[in-house]
């Protein structure tokens, strides 16, 4: 920021946001309506290859937005609100949850007990062998959602019961107007593509050591246009007040700071070479200690 102190206007809410995040729940809505008289086969292609890769696009988006890039700091409950709206087509109640422990993943990323995306100890020594590896790729929806409970458990928030009943509610809304196959539309899309697929390759690229020496990395292939810019990881973790949209000006005017830095070109990539390569497993990320920061 010293020498590139123009970096400080890409802070702020991105106007565009909110507009986006509407359309595409309101087409996953539509495609509820349109999926209600498929045959099984066809709700589960349609599920992984379309749905699942929208509701993967909008947890990144509920990502984004847990920053306060909808609306900004000053609007910050409008921010929640509007993540619980963005939450609808995921099936499940999602947002507040992931903003709560989403907070300490960037305050003490890689901390012991803190940062609850460190695969326990467990995954780490079971998942140790290619089939090993896959099968923890396939159920990593379930160890997102359960891994908080056991390592850094926190009190329900009023958010959190508040963003279910909505989230249910929704989910009761629609099998009542057109049954249960748009319902498992929604909640397989999720699983299916917050497991295995290839957008979920971000999960791997962003902290695991492809290096050693190098905890975080980027992504600048193309998919970055499905995911919110998700795969400029280093340069959100640097500022993570700049919406996606607008980390590749990040990059562009600080230049210097990461075109030398190891980064990935493809997420298949990243999950075959997860797979297959030996020295990659869960366990290949930083752990440290970190020491509670203080609240204001």
């Amino acid at each position: 920021l010293a020498k590139y102190p123009e970096i400080k206007t890409l802070m702020g809410p991105d106007p565009h946001l909110k507009w986006i995040v509407s359309g595409m729940v309101f087409m996953q809505l539509l495609a509820c309506y349109l999926v209600k008289d498929l045959s099984w086969k066809w709700i589960f292609f349609w599920a992984y290859a379309f749905g699942g890769c929208m509701n993967h696009s909008l947890t990144l988006a509920i990502h984004d937005i847990s920053h306060n890039v909808a609306f900004g700091n000053k609007q910050a409950k409008w921010n929640r609100w509007f993540a619980i709206f963005a939450n609808l087509p995921i099936g499940m109640p999602y947002s507040a949850s992931f903003k709560k422990y989403h907070i300490d993943h960037h305050r003490y990323l890689g901390g012991d007990t803190l940062d609850v995306d460190i695969p326990t100890d467990f995954e780490g020594w079971f998942f140790c062998t290619p089939l090993r590896k896959l099968l923890w790729l396939f159920l990593q929806p379930l160890f997102y959602s359960l891994r908080p409970l056991y390592v850094n458990p926190k009190a329900i928030t009023q958010l959190e019961i508040l963003n279910a009943l909505i989230q249910f509610s929704v989910d009761l809304i629609i099998y009542y107007l057109w049954g249960l196959k748009p319902v498992i539309y929604l909640i397989a899309g999720t699983i299916l593509c917050l497991g295995f697929h290839p957008i979920s390759g971000h999960f791997i690229a962003e902290h695991y050591m492809f290096l050693k020496g190098y905890e975080t990395y980027s992504y600048y292939g193309p998919l970055n246009w499905l995911t919110f810019n998700v795969g400029y990881h280093m340069e959100h973790h640097d500022f993570p007040s700049i919406p996606g949209c607008r980390l590749p000006m990040v990059k562009k005017i600080a230049a210097e700071y990461y075109d030398n830095l190891p980064h990935h070109q493809s997420w298949i990539r990243v999950l075959w070479d997860f797979v297959f390569d030996d020295t990659l497993g869960p366990y290949s990320r930083v752990k440290r200690q970190c020491k509670l920061a203080k609240e204001s």
